[in-house]
């Protein structure tokens, strides 16, 4: 049996100037390359959210961090002289939202004249990162910092 193309039912749609109805199967081909797309604009975006929550984890903890750090050297500072003991106390801190092990090591260079101090944090969490500072105290000339008036030793 022989086809032709004038009897064939495009060729009357053609010929009469209305095309045809869609083919059926093209919304499907649509829908996979459509999906598609989707998925990769996706998972470009997952990424991204990603990363981000990564970065917003670990300024959070460089935030506590950097507080727990003021934390102690403002309490250091505060103090007398004489009441800072020379060598290494550790402290563990399990409270939430940042625990962590504060360790502090008290040097003395020059006795009852300068005191070296190392403060350092090192968090339970592994997603922060530790840090230190070090600072110098010194013995204040008068017992009373505060009075002017007072007479120097």
């Amino acid at each position: 049996m022989r086809y032709s193309i004038r009897s064939s039912r495009r060729a009357r749609e053609v010929e009469s100037g209305q095309p045809g109805k869609k083919q059926p199967g093209i919304a499907l081909v649509e829908v996979i390359v459509a999906m598609v797309l989707l998925g990769i604009a996706v998972s470009a975006l997952a990424g991204l959210v990603l990363s981000v929550s990564h970065q917003g984890i670990r300024t959070s903890g460089d935030a506590y961090k950097n507080g727990a750090l003021m934390e102690e050297v403002n309490r250091l500072e505060g103090i007398p002289y004489n009441t800072i003991a020379v060598g290494t106390s550790s402290v563990s801190v399990s409270t939430m939202p940042y625990a962590h092990t504060r360790t502090v090591t008290v040097t003395e260079p020059q006795a009852n004249v300068v005191k070296n101090i190392k403060v350092v944090i090192r968090p339970t969490n592994p997603l922060f990162k530790a840090d230190s500072v070090t600072f110098v105290r010194t013995r204040a000339a008068t017992p009373r910092v505060l009075c002017t008036d007072c007479p120097q030793n």
